[in-house]
């Protein structure tokens, strides 16, 4: 038998099975069926926590298609290894899936056009808490959500945060993973800087970093941090700063702001010694600008995905060799406080076929294409699932490792309050961004840049 029907083998667990017998009956289940990688990964969690047997399926409803827009791909590996699970897709149900491709920027915009008139894309692959701008438009996926969970050792803390709805009281979004932000930086650079290039010896604090960054400058090697509308390195780095210094944008209780404060006063003025460190231009840098700066040899260290290091494999060896990968450092909040660009399916209420929706889902993060797809990217895609903690890209390339647990370390981007409609509009306005930005480059006071993301997180908060 073909390992990519493993998922309709012995036990025929239908859904409505599944429903009824929950996991009690169903831990304990031989791994025989399963692959190599995902038997050592079931080693690593609790007993009975990986469950390779359970099944679930969705009736398709007859002359089914599907139109999906998702974000265009960073590595070149990405869009033909989709592609060729949506293929294989159509072959096994008879369904046509047609993919569109949108920048990272325009996948939110053409969803909200879809969601306003109430027809477009039958699922959305967007980022961070997308689907709560408009919940109630969305079609349930609790039930895929929680068999995935099961049958996978559980999601990271940071899944449920997002693809759950406290407003409908279910999930709205099924967690895809993220790509991963860590420091991407030439190995030979930092030690001409006097510090050692080893990932395990990387500055770990704030005050170390900070020490790294100016000497490399000093060699006439600049660091460079997006501060323009990056959906991805911007937002990524720019909470780090401010959550590492122990400052956050709203409470536990979702309504108060609290980002007028000295903690955020702190990462703002850190904030400026780090960006005399940085590359003129940084201020208008989108997703893609680090990405070329880096190649181009005209910076030492920025944040990014492994998309660098992947295209510097393809068409860079020299840079590939010279350089490594890093989780950023700590400031006074003592532990990891990150954000990477998470990304999550959802389903439009409009769609004629949502067990068609659901059943693409349920196959492409399911063993064995979820795997395949992730190896393929070389790991820019972090998984949202325990039990996918040790595929073969994580253990093969050490420069991956940085990244493998990213989805694992990461906070919402909603921290302390909780991912809902009016945290996704603030991201979306990039709020926090903004204020980073007018600081550090000046455009602003560091008090008059606070005042202003205070003015406009509080109009979307109170409104």
């Amino acid at each position: 038998m073909h390992p990519e029907d493993r998922e309709n083998t012995a036990g025929g667990l239908t859904r409505r099975r599944f429903l009824q017998a929950g996991v009690a009956g169903l831990t304990g289940l031989a791994l025989s069926s399963v692959s190599g990688w995902l038997k050592q990964a079931a080693a690593q969690l609790p007993p009975g926590s990986y469950n390779p047997q359970l099944q679930l399926s969705f009736p398709v409803e007859p002359g089914a298609s599907l139109r999906i827009l998702r974000w265009s791909q960073f590595v070149s590996t990405d869009q033909p290894e989709y592609e060729r699970m949506a293929q294989q897709f159509t072959r096994r149900t008879g369904v046509p899936v047609r993919l569109e491709y949108e920048a990272w920027p325009d996948v939110q915009p053409k969803a909200a056009a879809a969601a306003n008139v109430g027809a477009g894309p039958d699922i959305v692959l967007g980022f961070f808490d997308e689907p709560h701008l408009w919940p109630d438009k969305l079609v349930p996926v609790t039930d895929l959500a929680e068999y995935l969970g099961r049958k996978y050792g559980g999601w990271f803390p940071v899944a449920p945060q997002y693809g759950y709805s406290n407003q409908v009281g279910q999930w709205i979004g099924v967690p895809i993973g993220a790509p991963g932000s860590c420091l991407n930086y030439r190995m030979s650079w930092v030690k001409e800087a006097g510090f050692d290039p080893d990932p395990a010896s990387f500055p770990k604090t704030t005050d170390e970093f900070l020490r790294l960054c100016r000497a490399l400058k000093t060699r006439g090697h600049p660091t460079g941090f997006a501060l323009g509308k990056a959906v991805g390195d911007a937002n990524s780095w720019c909470h780090w700063l401010l959550w590492t210094f122990g400052a956050h944008a709203v409470a536990p209780d979702s309504k108060t702001i609290t980002l007028n404060a000295p903690e955020t006063v702190n990462a703002l003025e850190y904030g400026r010694q780090l960006f005399e460190t940085m590359i003129p231009g940084v201020a208008g840098w989108l997703d893609p600008n680090n990405n070329r700066a880096f190649l181009a040899g005209e910076v030492a260290l920025t944040n990014n995905g492994i998309s660098i290091y992947f295209a510097a494999k393809n068409d860079f060896p020299e840079i590939a060799g010279d350089m490594n990968h890093a989780v950023y450092p700590q400031g006074s909040a003592g532990r990891p406080t990150e954000l990477h660009l998470f990304s999550q399916a959802y389903v439009f209420k409009y769609t004629k076929y949502p067990n068609a929706a659901k059943e693409f889902l349920r196959f492409t993060m399911e063993d064995p294409q979820y795997p395949r797809w992730i190896n393929a990217m070389l790991g820019y895609v972090s998984h949202p699932l325990r039990a996918f903690t040790n595929l073969a890209v994580w253990r093969s390339d050490p420069k991956a490792v940085p990244f493998r647990d990213a989805v694992a370390r990461m906070l919402p981007h909603s921290y302390q309050g909780t991912p809902g409609p009016k945290s996704a509009r603030a991201l979306s306005e990039f709020v926090i961004v903004d204020m980073v930005a007018d600081a550090l480059t000046g455009r602003r006071s560091v008090r008059e840049a606070i005042l202003a993301a205070e003015s406009r997180l509080k109009r979307i908060y109170e409104a």
